[in-house]
Formats: structure tokens, C-alpha cells, sequence
């Protein structure tokens, strides 16, 4: 590897302070670190989220930076994005980079509307719940999720009364 590579793989974006290879992390001390499996670590990696660097002894090492990438894509899943939701928004920052309060506040206006149109199905479940679940009206043409003869599943899988799909609303 030549200096300006090696220079290059362990240079930390956020600080631009260049990392020695002692002060990246390993993944075992990354999983500690951030509360996650290591298998969750290597899922991320493989999807794109994260990267490192590999050892000649081909361990990963990884810059600081992947602590905070770890805390998004868990802030992100928290509230119910998928991995494909929060890896198209990586998508736009340098392998490396932590994403700063700048970052962070972009990335929550983005996905704010997806969060708003999940608030508003959680409560449409929730308030049909206490009509449904043990209502014991014993009433199949009061029920409000009763569907005859399947007449639903031509628009599509699942309970789509109970969860409703975007394009239905």
C-alpha cells in the first residue's frame, strides 16, 4: 500500500485528523460501543452503511465516525425507516462521514412526511381496535373489518382494512 493510500484509508472525515491504525476500532469494541450485534455490523457493511478497513491480518478496523452513523441508522429504525430508506440517504455522504446536527436536521425534514403518514395509520389501527376487539356485536354486517368472500384480495396481501396502504387512502 503506498503512503498516500494508507494515508487516505485512515484519515477520519469528521475531524480531519488523520487516524492511526491503533485508533480505529475493531468490531467488537464498535458493537460494545454502540449497543449492536456484531452481526448487525457486518449487515450494515454489507448493505452500505458502514465500511472499514480491512488489517493484513484481515480483521476490520473502523474510523470512529461509524459510532454515529450506527446511532442514525438506529434512530432511523426506531422510528420505523428501512434499511433501504436510510442507506438511500447515506447515499449522499462520503463513506466515512458522521452525520453531523446539519445533516441530521436535513435528514428529519425529509423524512418527516413518512413519519406523519405512519403516525396517522398507527392511529387509524388504534382507534379501530376498540371497535373491533372484543366489540361483541357478533354482527358480520356492522364489522368493520369483515371482508366476504375475500372480496379484498384482489387489491392485495394483507389486513388492508386494518393497515391501509398509501395509494388506498
Amino acid at each position: 500500500m503506498t503512503a498516500d493510500r494508507l494515508d487516505r484509508a485512515f484519515r477520519d472525515e469528521s475531524s480531519g485528523v488523520h487516524a492511526s491504525p491503533e485508533q480505529r476500532l475493531s468490531i467488537g469494541e464498535v458493537a460494545e460501543r454502540a449497543g449492536v450485534a456484531t452481526s448487525a455490523i457486518r449487515h450494515y457493511e454489507s448493505r452500505g452503511l458502514l465500511t472499514s478497513e480491512r488489517t493484513s491480518g484481515n480483521q476490520r478496523r473502523y474510523a470512529r465516525t461509524v459510532l454515529r452513523r450506527i446511532a442514525v441508522i438506529q434512530a432511523a429504525q426506531h422510528v420505523g425507516l428501512s434499511l433501504a430508506e436510510i442507506s438511500e440517504a447515506f447515499s449522499r455522504f462520503p463513506p466515512d462521514h458522521a452525520p453531523t446536527k446539519r445533516d441530521w436536521a436535513r435528514l428529519a425534514r425529509e423524512w418527516r412526511p413518512r413519519l406523519d403518514r405512519r403516525i396517522r395509520e398507527l392511529e387509524q389501527v388504534r382507534d379501530g381496535l376498540s371497535m373491533c376487539v372484543g366489540c361483541g356485536c357478533l354482527s358480520m354486517r356492522q364489522c368493520a373489518i369483515y371482508n366476504p368472500d375475500d372480496a379484498l384480495g384482489a387489491s392485495g396481501p394483507g389486513a388492508r382494512r386494518v393497515f391501509p396502504h398509501p395509494d388506498e387512502e
